[in-house]
């Protein structure tokens, strides 16, 4: 498979299909985020809320099951949502054969790609692959392995059916817990021209429109934690997938630089 290409759907899913195919084979302006608003209100806002909250950081956590087999992919990083770009490392599940554990990818997450060092599969170590996140049939809410943290909000947007679950606390933090469907070609109309490329795409790709979610505010209208459930098909197989993504620390510096050309890895890799 050409790097530049990535249209198939198992070739799509560059991380993530590596992992599943182990397991196919190997078998300022705050928001009121309080119950007296209107929820799919409050949700819709997120995105907005957290672009002028500016930085934090990340955890990322991607469960996958399919035949039986449930493997997670862990992030941890930071994130801009001014920006939109941020920087995760990614650490992948042990293979299922018992060989050593994959180095930890890190990922440049930037309007309209994504790039992956230490990506396996053929691609020397010392390069970067890059990846047209609005090529991709996923968008990137899969294919890296973590959701891209601006489109795991973005994707509230399209919230839709949303109902208030109550009043929690998240690592110390009062929040409060909505439940909901977004609708994901609603989300793509609706979202910054920096993220809309990638949702169009997803909207496209993906099987059915509705993503189920449960999102977490805190009482700056903040979006903390947000948890979005999706499905497609692998080598025949469905793969249902939770995507999890955590925010705290906000404030904290980010800084990414993306890899000059002759540094990006032009060749063939395994899907």
């Amino acid at each position: 498979m050409v790097v530049q290409q990535h249209r198939g759907r198992s070739g799509a899913l560059a991380v993530a299909a590596a992992v599943v195919g182990a397991m196919v084979t190997g078998c300022s302006a705050a928001a009121d985020a309080s119950p007296g608003v209107d929820p799919a209100e409050a949700v819709r806002k997120a995105s907005d809320v957290l672009a002028r909250a500016g930085t934090s950081k990340a955890r990322t956590s991607m469960e996958m099951a399919s035949g039986g087999t449930r493997v997670t992919i862990r992030g941890e990083g930071v994130y801009d949502f001014a920006k939109r770009h941020g920087q995760l490392k990614v650490i992948l599940p042990e293979d299922p054969s018992g060989a050593d554990g994959h180095r930890p990818i890190t990922e440049l997450l930037v309007p309209g790609a994504l790039y992956m060092k230490n990506r396996g599969a053929g691609v020397p170590a010392d390069k970067w692959v890059r990846v047209d996140t609005t090529t991709l049939e996923d968008g990137n809410l899969v294919t890296g392995g973590a959701t891209d943290p601006a489109a795991a909000a973005e994707l509230l947007r399209g919230a839709r059916k949303v109902t208030y679950v109550g009043e929690e606390e998240l690592a110390g933090v009062p929040v409060t817990h909505y439940r909901g469907v977004s609708d994901l070609g609603l989300a793509a109309r609706a979202a910054s021209p920096q993220v809309r490329g990638a949702l169009a795409a997803a909207a496209k790709g993906f099987a059915r429109d509705a993503v189920p979610f449960d999102a977490y505010l805190d009482r700056e209208g903040r979006l903390r934690k947000v948890r979005h459930q999706f499905s497609f098909t692998n080598q025949g197989r469905t793969v249902a997938v939770a995507s999890t993504t955590l925010l705290y620390e906000f404030g904290a510096p980010v800084v990414v630089q993306l890899p000059p050309r002759k540094d990006i890895y032009a060749g063939k890799i395994k899907a």
